[in-house]
C-alpha cells in the first residue's frame, strides 16, 4: 500500500503524490526551448523528485536526460581539477550504464587520461556528438561546493560551450538545469587566492526561473483524490485541502507531512479539518530536519532574527524587495514570501514554530515560576479560569518591571505573555497565533485547551479611537470562531497609565480586557 513520503525522492508507484504536471509542463517549455537555468529552492521542495520526475519524462523521447548530483562527487574533487575531471566522468558514466547504453559506456572508457578542464571540454563535446539525441544535463546539489575556483571554471566550461554552440562553432548540451538552495548566478565565490570576491558571471546565460514549486489547493485534491480512492475514505477533499493550504501556504514538505501524520499517528481514515488542526499540534511540537534548518538560519544571522521579529511579533508591515539583502536570504531559506508587496512569514506552521522559539528563549532568562504555576488556573470543571491568568500576568508586569524597564517591555511584552502562557496551557493545550494587520498591529492569540476555546488579543495602546476599533475588530473575530466571550490585554506604555481591569459588552460578546 502507499504511503506519504517525506524523505528523498518521491516514487508515484511507492508514495501518494501530488500531481505537478502542469509545473512539469512549464519546466518542459524551458528545455524544449534550450535554455539554461537554475532550480534554486529551499531544501526539502521537491526538487530532487522534480528532477527524477523530468528525467522519466524525456527518456523516452528526442532527448537524453543525464541526471547526476554532485553530492555524489564529494568535496576532495573540488581541491583539484584531475579529481574533478574524474569524478565528474564516473557519474556521467554510471547513469549511462544505467540506460544500457553500452557502446557509450565503451566510448567514456576511452577517455581515461583527462586532467584537467580543457580535457573535459572537449570531452563534453566529443559526448554529445556520440549521442544522437539532444542531451539534457541536470545537476542536483550544485551549489555544495560552490564556493570554490574550480566550480567557477566549471561553470565558464558550460557558458562558453553554450555561447560557441549558438555560433555554430561547437557542441553541447541542448538544456542545463542545475539545482540546489542557492541561485548560482547571484553567489559570491571566494576564490584561492583569498584576494578577491566576486560575482559568478559565468552563470549569466541562465535564464530566470519562474515556475511556483508550492502546491496549490487543486495540486493537493490530486493527492488526497488517490488516497480517498485507496482507503475508501469519505473525506471532503476540498475541504480538507483548503485547510492543509491554509496552515502549510503549499509547503511540499509540510504539505506532505501533515498528511502522513493524519495517516499514520492519528491513524485516520476520514479526515477532517479538526484532523489538521490535531495534526499541527503534532507537527508544531516535533523536532525535524526541516525545522532545524529553519531555526538554525534564524539563529546564525541576528539581522535576520530581528527582521522577522519585526514582521511577527511587533507587526510590521515592511515592503518587499529582493534588494534587501535580509529579504533575499529569507527568500532563499524559504522563510519570507511576497503578500501583496509586503514581507510575510512563509506559511503558518513557520510563524508558529518561531513564536515557541522565540518565546522560549526569553522564558529561559525570565523568572516566572512563581506566578504561572499550571495549577493555580485549573477551574472546578477542569478548564483554565482565564481572567486569573490575566490578572496574574498583570501582577507579574506590574512587579517585575520598573519603568526602568521599559523599552525592554515595550519591545517584548507579547512575546513574554506568550512565554508566560506555556507553561499553563502544557499537555492539554495549544496556542496559535495570528497577527493582524491594523493601525492598531493586533496579535490574536487562539488558545484551545481540552476541548474549550480562548482567544485573547494584546494590543499596545494608541488611544480611545483605535481602542473602540479594535473592539469591533474583536467583536467580528469572536463572532466568525464562534466564541461568545474574548479576552483583550492592553499593553500602556504612558507614564500615568493604571493597572485595570473591566468586563466590556459589545454586541451579544463579552470582553474581558486588561492593561499591564
Amino acid at each position: 500500500m502507499k504511503k506519504f513520503n517525506v524523505v528523498g525522492v518521491c516514487v508515484p508507484d511507492k508514495h501518494y503524490m501530488v500531481d505537478i504536471t502542469n509545473k512539469l509542463d512549464q519546466i518542459d517549455d524551458l528545455i524544449e526551448s534550450g535554455s539554461y537555468f537554475t532550480i534554486n529552492k529551499p531544501r526539502q521542495y521537491g526538487k530532487t523528485t522534480t528532477m527524477f520526475l523530468l528525467e522519466k519524462r524525456f527518456s523516452n523521447s528526442n532527448y537524453f536526460p543525464i541526471f547526476i548530483s554532485f553530492e555524489g562527487i564529494g568535496d576532495l574533487a573540488f581541491e583539484e581539477e584531475s579529481r574533478f575531471v574524474k569524478s565528474f566522468l564516473r557519474q556521467i558514466k554510471r547513469e549511462i550504464r544505467l540506460k544500457q547504453e553500452e557502446d557509450l559506456v565503451e566510448f567514456i572508457n576511452n577517455y581515461r587520461e583527462l586532467d584537467s578542464v580543457d580535457d573535459l571540454d572537449q570531452f563534453l563535446s566529443d559526448l554529445v556528438n556520440a549521442i544522437d539525441k539532444k542531451v539534457l544535463l541536470m545537476i542536483d546539489e550544485v551549489d555544495k561546493s560552490s564556493n570554490n575556483q574550480l566550480f567557477l571554471s566549471f561553470l565558464g566550461i558550460l557558458r562558453d560551450k553554450y555561447l560557441r554552440s549558438n555560433m555554430g562553432k561547437d557542441d553541447t548540451f541542448h538544456s542545463v538545469i542545475l539545482v540546489g538552495v542557492h541561485d548560482v548566478k547571484n553567489l559570491k565565490l571566494k576564490l584561492r587566492s583569498q584576494r578577491e570576491r566576486k560575482y559568478n558571471s559565468p552563470w549569466n546565460i541562465a535564464v530566470e526561473f519562474k515556475v511556483d514549486m508550492t502546491f496549490n489547493v487543486a495540486e493537493i485534491i490530486s493527492m488526497l483524490s488517490e488516497y480517498k480512492k485507496d482507503r475508501s475514505s469519505e473525506m471532503d477533499i476540498e475541504a480538507v485541502a483548503e485547510k492543509i493550504y491554509y496552515y502549510t501556504s503549499g509547503h511540499p514538505f509540510l504539505v506532505s507531512k501533515l498528511a502522513k501524520i493524519i495517516d499514520e499517528e492519528l491513524e485516520e481514515i476520514n479526515w477532517t479539518a479538526n484532523s489538521i488542526k490535531k495534526a499541527v499540534k503534532l507537527l508544531v511540537n516535533e523536532q525535524n530536519t526541516n525545522f532545524e534548518s529553519l531555526i538554525k538560519n534564524i539563529e546564525n544571522n541576528d539581522d535576520l532574527y530581528q527582521f522577522i521579529y519585526k514582521i511577527i511579533m511587533e507587526g510590521e508591515n515592511l515592503t518587499y524587495n529582493l534588494d534587501n539583502p535580509i529579504i533575499d536570504l529569507g527568500e532563499t531559506y524559504g522563510i519570507f514570501k511576497n503578500e501583496r508587496g509586503l514581507v510575510k512569514v512563509h506559511n503558518r506552521i513557520y510563524e508558529q514554530r518561531i513564536y515557541n522559539y522565540m518565546s522560549s528563549k526569553l522564558e529561559t532568562n525570565l523568572d516566572m515560576g512563581t506566578y504561572n504555576f499550571k495549577d493555580n488556573f485549573i477551574a472546578e470543571d477542569g478548564y483554565l479560569d482565564f481572567e486569573m491568568v490575566l490578572k496574574k500576568f498583570q501582577l507579574f508586569i506590574k512587579e517585575q518591571y520598573s519603568e526602568q524597564d521599559i523599552d525592554f517591555l515595550e519591545r517584548n511584552g507579547r512575546l513574554i505573555f506568550l512565554a508566560f502562557i506555556k507553561p499553563i496551557i502544557n499537555g492539554q493545550g495549544f496556542d496559535f497565533k495570528e497577527v493582524q494587520t491594523s493601525q492598531e498591529q493586533r496579535l490574536d492569540v487562539v488558545i484551545t485547551y481540552i476541548d474549550k476555546k480562548y482567544i485573547v488579543e494584546l494590543k499596545i495602546w494608541r488611544g480611545e479611537k483605535y481602542h473602540q476599533q479594535g473592539l469591533d475588530q474583536l467583536e467580528e473575530y469572536l463572532d466568525s470562531q464562534n466564541v461568545e466571550q474574548g479576552y483583550l490585554l492592553i499593553f500602556n506604555f504612558n507614564k500615568n497609565k493604571k493597572y485595570k481591569d473591566e468586563v466590556i459588552t459589545r454586541g451579544s460578546k463579552e470582553i474581558f480586557s486588561i492593561w499591564v
